[in-house]
């Protein structure tokens, strides 16, 4: 897969051919099939030139500063507008979507991350003697839900107390943190029910209403050996793994809520922020400068990526999730549909988008479809002290360019998400084994 948009994305980045006037609308359709194997050619509109050109002159009269700001629209392999477009610019968040392909491209949408439990002891009448070693496997998205149901994993395994210690070692992470000590007692709390405070009793509220209330006690310390030690802890009996959500619903929940946490330790699975941008370059076949990143998540100026760039991203997002059945409003928030970032916001029914905030820094990317003009790819970034500002403007921007080129009946396929998110954290996700000693 990663050959085949090598080969077809070489020829979108060359130099564009200025054309005057647009071609049958029909040549504008939702699809991908052509869009990464032509010249992407620049096409005149001379109202949303208008409406993009008031856009910038509002900014500038706002005072901005409007070699700080960046533009770029698309419908297929059309150039309809840009300013700025190969200039790398400060992205915030819309980092994420680097971060994104780069995940897909690894991993795949359906891998899954697993947690693995061990013990050096043995069981008897429900008693572990020894300890509860917990190993973990890189999921960022262990919550108390997971918590939950690994103790009535233990409990199904005929353990309700640990009289040795809960070790926390590899890179575990829990409640969005990776502290050994904190992670430890996250866990233990959740594995016993008449520790839980009123955050778990909520958390529980989240799954099947017929989930037990483990009551597995740890009688030890919390124990953290950091690094990645492996080796050493798999001399021990293998007794649980606990699967993490597919990856496909990690990043939806990582791009709704923008949460940096996910975004930092993924990067950080894959290798690093240069090995996402090598990634992401690899894939896009743009110039090495339009992707510069020092993180995954987007936190800091020194994250720039051209406008043109960040909408290469998510056209190789979307071919790529096309040939697996899915597409970007399986890994993006649907405005109307999903709350976080995007929630609050003025922006045409259907549109997929990420967000990106800094301290002054606005940006918004995304896809939203037209009638006459099929779908939009489009990339605004804005730099300046007037956040608000920005966001209400980038949401009228939208607005008029959907009203010229028309409302589509219905949402296309192609960019919508039928499943509501988030998803119930269900309880089968656990793998028990019978190698514990009893």
């Amino acid at each position: 897969m990663l050959q085949l948009l090598t080969s077809a994305l070489v020829s979108l980045w060359v130099q564009t051919t200025e054309v005057q006037s647009f071609s049958s609308p029909t040549t504008y359709l939702y699809g991908l099939k052509d869009i990464l194997r032509v010249t992407l050619t620049k096409q005149s509109d001379s109202l949303a030139n208008a409406t993009v050109k008031h856009y910038l002159q509002q900014l500038v009269k706002k005072g901005g500063n409007q070699e700080q700001q960046g533009i770029w629209l698309q419908s297929g392999t059309v150039l309809l507008m840009e300013h700025q477009g190969t200039k790398p610019l400060p992205v915030a968040s819309l980092t994420k979507v680097a971060t994104t392909l780069a995940a897909l491209e690894t991993w795949g949408p359906n891998h899954q991350f697993v947690t693995t439990v061990r013990s050096n002891g043995t069981v008897r009448n429900g008693v572990l003697t020894g300890d509860l070693i917990i190993q973990g496997g890189g999921d960022p998205l262990f919550t108390w839900e997971d918590g939950i149901a690994l103790g009535n994993g233990l409990q199904q395994l005929g353990i309700q107390t640990v009289k040795g210690k809960l070790v926390i070692t590899n890179n575990f992470a829990m409640n969005f943190s990776t502290d050994g000590t904190e992670t430890g007692n996250f866990l233990r709390q959740a594995l016993d029910s008449k520790r839980w405070s009123s955050e778990t009793q909520l958390a529980y509220g989240n799954l099947p209403k017929d989930t037990p209330k483990p009551q597995v006690k740890i009688l030890g310390s919390i124990g953290y050996s950091p690094g990645n030690k492996k080796a050493s802890w798999q001399q021990y009996p293998l007794i649980m793994e606990r699967l993490s959500v597919p990856l496909k619903d990690i990043l939806k929940s990582m791009n709704i809520y923008s949460n940096n946490f996910i975004a930092d330790t993924l990067a950080e699975l894959l290798g690093g922020a240069g090995k996402v941008a090598q990634k992401s370059i690899q894939v896009t076949r743009v110039p090495t400068s339009e992707i510069q990143l020092i993180n995954g998540s987007g936190l800091g100026s020194e994250n720039r990526i051209s406008p043109r760039a960040v909408c290469a991203l998510l056209i190789a997002i979307q071919q790529y999730l096309e040939s697996h059945g899915l597409n970007v409003g399986h890994i993006f928030p649907i405005v109307q549909q999903d709350k976080g970032t995007i929630e609050g916001r003025a922006i045409p029914r259907g549109a997929v988008l990420k967000t990106g905030t800094l301290w002054d820094v606005s940006t918004l990317a995304g896809a939203f479809p037209t009638r006459d003009r099929g779908l939009i790819w489009f990339t605004l970034i804005n730099r300046g002290s007037d956040l608000d500002g920005f966001r209400k403007q980038q949401d009228q921007l939208l607005q008029s360019l959907t009203r010229q080129w028309g409302v589509p009946l219905v949402v296309p396929e192609l960019i919508s998400d039928q499943q509501p998110h988030p998803r119930p954290d269900y309880v089968d996700r656990n793998q028990l084994t019978s190698t514990i000693k009893k």
